[in-house]
């Protein structure tokens, strides 16, 4: 079967098991790279592709600068396309199976105290000075974003039926599509209900949506990306990145520093694997001996 067709087919399946939006864009953008490279190499047929043709496209992506992170997820959605042909019965196997993924040298960076504390009170600034809607909106993204440790899918989705300011909860369409409930607390709770109260005044018609742009609609996912490369203009870190990632990872870290178990982290993180949380918390082993060496009961005994 010609190549081109056999993208097309798979994108529409894709569509059809009502995959997300932003994990369609991924196949379209990273498979269409691998496709455009097999037809200018002239192999047009899916059958015809080899396990050596997809290594030396891999291998010229890392030689392009590409890191392990980047080729592992070039490998992955190759691997996704490749099982919907033998799915389809259009070639026997997987020529991607045997390839392996690369070590990564995972580093994830959090936010500290400090630069936390510089992003709030910037935003308090804000409010008190220009007592615009955007300053507080911001301000409770990032406040939320703090408390839940929320992805941005969800944020710009959230809508104010999913909280429960009785019963302290958030329900959220997770990454698997369906719909989670996480416990919020008091103080987070308080200060949704405060700027409710803000937006009832400020739009006179309440939208749906939590958090809304300056047509009173829903946020899209550029307009939230926006917010935070401002914010990365105006704070200056050298060492991290301003993005809705960075707040998750912050969360969890915080979790993981407090001594919560990993399958309550895994919980609020809502992460289907608890190897996944595991993984973020053996990160931090080094911050974990640090607090020990700190405030480890022996160092008050006299032994």
């Amino acid at each position: 079967m010609l190549l081109k067709f056999a993208y097309q087919d798979f994108l529409e399946d894709r569509k059809f098991k009502n995959t997300t939006k932003t994990n369609i864009r991924n196949y379209e953008i990273i498979l269409g790279e691998f496709i455009n490279y097999c037809i200018s190499n002239e192999i047009l047929n899916v059958e015809d592709i080899t396990t050596s043709h997809i290594r030396q496209y891999l291998v010229e992506c890392q030689q392009k600068g590409n890191k392990a992170g980047t080729i592992n997820t070039k490998l992955l959605r190759i691997r996704a396309f490749f099982n919907y042909c033998v799915e389809s019965e259009y070639i026997k196997s997987n020529p991607a199976k045997k390839i392996k993924r690369l070590k990564e040298d995972v580093k994830i960076n959090v936010f500290t105290d400090e630069q936390i504390q510089q992003m709030l009170a910037y935003y308090r600034r804000l409010k008190t000075r220009d007592k615009s809607y955007f300053a507080y909106r911001d301000y409770m993204i990032i406040v939320t974003l703090l408390g839940t440790g929320l992805r941005r899918g969800e944020i710009i989705n959230l809508k104010w039926s999913d909280v429960d300011f009785q019963n302290l909860s958030i329900s959220v369409f997770g990454k698997s599509r369906r719909k989670e409930s996480i416990p919020i607390t008091e103080k987070l709770a308080k200060e949704l209900a405060t700027y409710k109260v803000f937006c009832e005044r400020y739009w006179k018609n309440l939208s749906e949506y939590v958090f809304v742009d300056r047509k009173n609609q829903k946020m899209t996912e550029n307009a939230l990306t926006i917010v935070f490369q401002n914010l990365a203009r105006k704070m200056n870190f050298k060492d991290v990145r301003v993005s809705c990632h960075t707040f998750r990872h912050t969360f969890c870290h915080k979790l993981a520093m407090s001594g919560m178990s990993a399958f309550a982290i895994q919980k609020l993180m809502r992460h289907q694997n608890i190897n996944v949380t595991m993984r973020y918390v053996a990160m931090w082993g080094n911050d974990l001996r640090e607090q020990n060496d700190k405030f480890n009961p022996l160092n008050n005994l006299d032994i």
